[in-house]
């Protein structure tokens, strides 16, 4: 199988040496995706990122998905199919993929904890749809979040917001976690702060392994949330 020049360039610039070799390529390549490995904390985006308009984006990945449906045989003469691959460019910018633009962050406002509360607040089973950056199937399941106030409280909404957003874009899971947590540690201005994900991959169900039982926790802890007493009075509150 012929490979795209442009993976070998991204692979040779980390330093692992695999002389243009294909199968050395794609076994690196399938190791990366099929072990779900992230390669930064932040999503990976290119400068020219929003150059384009929305429509422009949907106009061309429209093209494109067209052209995977002819490969694959499937005839766009159908009623039902002629409209796909609008509707697949329309889904992936307007829909799960709208937390890639930084114009879709909701508003971080905060105010002040007139109440004094100073014991944690949890916000528990958060839905979530994400989906994994390297088979773009979805990733399904529930965030729970928690922190202290340093002096400043968020909307409760504004949690599963956050979420979310973050969620909506391609993901892998640790990524996910970090983000959420350190978005609200930046809008709270407090280290005190928790998340935990427990979700289910599609890309290890429906495809590779094709376990449907097994599920995937991560979890961020910072500040007052490392000491375990008080961990633990996270965890029994969200069940885990």
């Amino acid at each position: 199988m012929k490979f795209n020049g442009n993976i070998l360039d991204v692979i040779e610039k980390k330093g692992i040496s695999l002389n243009g070799n294909h199968e050395q390529v794609w076994n690196h390549v399938d190791f990366l995706g099929d072990e779900h490995i992230a390669t930064s904390i932040e999503t990976p985006m290119r400068e020219d990122a929003f150059d384009l308009t929305d429509d422009k984006k949907m106009e061309i990945i429209e093209k494109h998905f067209e052209q995977i449906m002819l490969t694959l045989g499937l005839d766009l003469n159908d009623d039902s199919l002629m409209g796909t691959p609008h509707r697949v460019a329309k889904m992936y910018v307007k829909e799960i993929f709208q937390g890639l633009n930084p114009q879709n962050k909701p508003k971080m406002s905060v105010f002040e904890n007139k109440f004094r509360y100073g014991q944690m607040l949890v916000e528990k089973n958060i839905s979530l749809n994400s989906t994994c950056e390297h088979h773009f199937l979805p990733i399904v399941g529930k965030a729970h979040v928690a922190y202290m106030s340093s002096g400043k409280v968020i909307g409760l909404s504004k949690i599963n917001r956050i979420v979310d957003y973050f969620a909506r874009r391609p993901q892998v899971q640790e990524r996910l976690t970090v983000q959420i947590a350190e978005e609200l540690k930046k809008a709270l201005e407090t280290e005190d702060v928790a998340v935990v994900i427990d979700a289910r991959h599609m890309c290890v169900s429906s495809r590779g392994i094709q376990d449907e039982s097994s599920a995937t926790v991560t979890a961020e802890y910072s500040g007052k949330f490392k000491n375990e007493k008080v961990k633990e009075e996270f965890l029994t509150y969200i069940g885990l």
